[in-house]
């Protein structure tokens, strides 16, 4: 029975239902991340970009909301990647999600000291090479999703990491209720992270005037932007985006791109759009699944919503 004990997923993290909220820097707190674990599924704290006292402090925080699993999330791509590994083994976080880059130099030193290690992962190769580095689970992600992303869609990817990898694997990317939760099953996952959905969760701290855009969006409605940069992340469509595209096609233009304006411009922009509420002039980072994302909801009541259709499309009774 899917969310029992039998679920790997489910067996290997401690938690109820095999759902993991998604990473979202500045959106993906202590009090986010402990409302999704009482509710049955993982919840994830975003390390990010933020100072690792402020990580430290989340943690703290999360661990008196709630005493059931959580992760960290490690984007590699931080300067604060060192920093937020020691907090993580000082602190005993059960489990660690990373993600934007390689987290090949940290994995040793997570797995040692006892924490499940869960690497985010956009190709077949990769999911294999984390497996050899002592991933307890993979999360295979397609480009669908909000934020960072690589060039698989999940309908491609997630059959072929089921296939090259033994560990369990997660299906990210696209996913917001029960029926592209089973529709990830059929592809031979056993779990699926979900990250757009929980923006608008009523425990979440992004500002209302993100939310209310993502409620609002339409199936095309984002964009990819950061091709040139080798770091493309997915975002809604705003003033924002439509200012780095066309400084895109300009720097495509040179012999020498300029890659330290598109480092300039991308600085702070999400916190810009998910504390400051600017929804012109920062990163909407949300993905393609936001045209099905129409109300706000306690996490509570979206993780239940989500099981309860997946159940009734797989026929499985609670």
């Amino acid at each position: 029975m899917m969310g029992a004990p039998t679920n790997p997923i489910c067996e290997l993290l401690g938690i109820r239902y095999p759902i993991i909220q998604g990473a979202m820097a500045w959106i993906a707190d202590a009090a986010l991340a402990a409302a999704v674990s009482n509710a049955g599924g993982l919840g994830t704290i975003a390390a990010g970009n933020a100072p690792p006292d402020m990580v430290r402090g989340w943690i703290k925080k999360t661990r008196e909301l709630t005493d059931k699993p959580f992760a960290v999330n490690i984007m590699m791509l931080s300067p604060n990647v060192a920093e937020v590994t020691d907090i993580v083994v000082e602190e005993r976080v059960p489990i660690v999600i990373t993600g934007a880059g390689s987290p090949l130099s940290f994995a040793a030193r997570i797995k040692e000291n006892g924490i499940k290690f869960v690497p985010v992962i956009p190709s077949t190769a990769l999911a294999v090479r984390m497996q050899k580095n002592g991933a307890d689970a993979i999360i295979a992600e397609g480009m669908e999703a909000g934020g960072h992303i690589g060039k698989m869609t999940t309908m491609a990817l997630v059959p072929q990491v089921v296939d090259a990898v033994s560990v369990p694997v997660l299906a990210a990317g696209g996913i917001a209720d029960g029926r592209g939760m089973a529709a990830a099953f059929m592809l031979g996952a056993c779990g699926v992270q979900i990250g757009t959905r929980f923006i608008v969760a009523k425990e979440s701290p992004a500002h209302q005037s993100f939310k209310d855009k993502v409620i609002k969006a339409k199936d095309i409605d984002t964009e990819v932007t950061g091709q040139i940069t080798g770091h493309p992340m997915r975002q809604l469509r705003n003033k924002f985006t439509v200012r780095y595209n066309a400084m895109e096609q300009e720097e495509l233009k040179k012999d020498e791109p300029d890659m330290t304006k598109f480092m300039a411009m991308g600085a702070g922009s999400l916190r810009v759009a998910a504390v400051d509420g600017d929804v012109d002039n920062g990163s909407l980072m949300a993905g393609q699944i936001s045209g099905l994302i129409t109300k706000e909801q306690t996490c509570d009541e979206i993780v239940q919503e989500i099981m309860n259709q997946f159940y009734g499309l797989v026929g499985v009774n609670k």
